[in-house]
């Protein structure tokens, strides 16, 4: 079995134990391999084996590793979850299924109108940024409320929030804080934790999990 197969499935069952450690009803998050810089040499075995969850950072990357790919596996979901600038837009909405990186009006305006042109609705999340950090993107949670509503006005397709912890932290209240936002814009889906703190994050109900390095290994 190939090393990036053999670790996806026991992160698979860590997650399986975690929640039934928990004794509640947690949804099974659905898990994100995030495979920018590696090849599709490493990523095949996850596809025939019927993963289906795969994100990128980089839509250039994105175009040449995967437009091919999804034409023969037609069943797969690819999540853009990097940065998206507006003059990539085009591209994006052509080939992800998910955008997790949504964070201005700007680009809020220029997804409605290529939408529209393409006749395909991705799914979006809002990524948020609790902590007001420069370094990060994100809407600020004193905006968020209004930034959902000027996405629905444009018909956006949201679906739930995003976000990426303080490198200081392990996540824990941060997620809790999520959890929270995110019940009150009354979403289903989360996406949160990644190859260093997803068990923390399913703790708090996140529905999708980003996890790259523990999957494939250090980035090529």
């Amino acid at each position: 079995m190939h090393n990036s197969l053999n670790n996806l499935i026991e992160i698979q069952k860590e997650i399986q134990l975690k929640i039934n450690e928990l004794n509640n009803s947690i949804k099974i998050p659905q898990i994100i391999a995030v495979t920018k810089t590696h090849p599709m040499s490493n990523i095949l075995p996850l596809i025939k084996h019927g993963h289906l969850d795969f994100g990128e950072n980089k839509v250039q990357e994105a175009i040449v590793k995967w437009q091919d790919i999804k034409k023969t596996f037609p069943n797969l979901n690819l999540h853009m979850i990097g940065k998206l600038q507006s003059n990539k837009v085009k591209h994006a909405i052509s080939l992800f299924d998910y955008i997790h990186s949504l964070d201005n009006e700007k680009l809020a305006n220029k997804i409605a109108l290529e939408q529209a042109k393409q006749d395909k609705k991705p799914k979006i999340f809002i990524q948020v940024n609790l902590e007001n950090e420069d370094q990060k993107a994100g809407i600020n949670r004193s905006e968020l409320h209004d930034f959902y509503k000027f996405c629905k006005n444009l018909k956006l397709n949201i679906i739930g929030t995003m976000c990426i912890p303080p490198n200081t932290s392990e996540g824990n209240d941060y997620f809790l804080e999520m959890n929270k936002i995110n019940q009150e814009l009354n979403f289903k889906d989360l996406s949160m934790g990644m190859s260093g703190d997803y068990l923390n994050a399913i703790k708090n109900n996140t529905t999708y999990v980003r996890i790259g390095s523990k999957i494939f290994g250090n980035r090529a």
